[in-house]
């Protein structure tokens, strides 16, 4: 992998033409980036049309569901959704969304059934954390909401992800949830994996010409795998190589003043 140093976080106004010119694409994390505390505003939704306009290939990247996956692929102005944190890939083909899972058959029901076992195991021991509202249409995860409903001490996500490392299995945590699976992937690996398969963008040119804006600790992967990163204002978590331009903005605003200079830039 290329070489990244630590670098000072700069505005986003400092983004150049030449950089924004040189952009195939933009993959963009859901809650907390999108969406503002779950909620889809218009400034945000007319954000993406405008930016599929300047020419780029659009890829939601997010922790969220296949199964809400499944809708956004369809219905969204995007080329690709990838979900459960890389693990799953949806893509519109004609009127028939396409799933893409590098794991099959009685494999990953052997690995729902490990990861059920285990969470009903956290729960017992960490009573407060419970599952998300979106459990149902996970596919290679399951999720412990600690902020999306309610407030988890933070000593009880951090032992209770410990012990999920000890029984073998892996954790992410994003603004709203733990997610607890056995898959080996991340956002970023996830991604690129899709972005090859199904956009035929090769991984080293996706992570020179595909930029990326997100908001925490399950975003670190992406702000460490592509050049152009983008983080808004409400950026949580401590990333190994942080973003390279950050949003005055918050959430769902900071999405739509990114997208202005993305789109403003290209246009130079």
């Amino acid at each position: 992998p290329r070489s990244r140093t630590l670098r000072a976080v700069r505005p986003i106004a400092a983004l150049e033409a030449e950089e924004a010119r040189s952009l195939l694409g933009l993959l963009f994390d859901l809650d907390d980036t999108l969406l503002t505390r779950g909620e889809l505003t218009e400034a945000a939704y007319a954000a993406l049309f405008r930016l599929r306009e300047s020419g780029l290939r659009l890829v939601a990247t997010t922790g969220r569901p296949a199964g809400w996956g499944e809708v956004l692929a369809a219905q969204w102005p995007v080329d690709v959704v990838v979900t459960e944190n890389g693990a799953i890939a949806l893509t519109r083909a004609g009127r028939r969304v396409e799933r893409l899972d590098a794991v099959a058959g009685e494999e990953r029901r052997r690995r729902r059934r490990a990861v059920a076992r285990l969470v009903k195991e956290i729960h017992a021991r960490w009573p407060e954390l419970e599952l998300a509202d979106d459990a149902a249409a996970r596919t290679s995860d399951l999720t412990l909401d600690v902020g999306e409903r309610r407030v988890v001490r933070p000593e009880a996500v951090a032992a209770a992800a410990a012990f999920a490392h000890a029984q073998g299995a892996r954790t992410h945590r994003s603004s709203i949830h733990l997610h607890v699976t056995h898959d080996d992937v991340d956002k970023a690996s996830g991604t690129l994996r899709a972005v090859h398969r199904i956009l035929n963008v090769e991984p080293a040119v996706a992570r020179e010409r595909f930029a990326f804006i997100g908001d925490s600790d399950n975003d670190s992967s992406c702000f460490a795998a592509f050049r152009t990163t983008i983080a808004v204002a409400n950026l949580t978590g401590h990333a190994t190589v942080p973003p390279r331009y950050l949003t005055a903005q918050p959430m769902g605003a900071g999405f739509v003043e990114a997208a202005v200079v993305i789109v403003a830039r290209r246009g130079e």
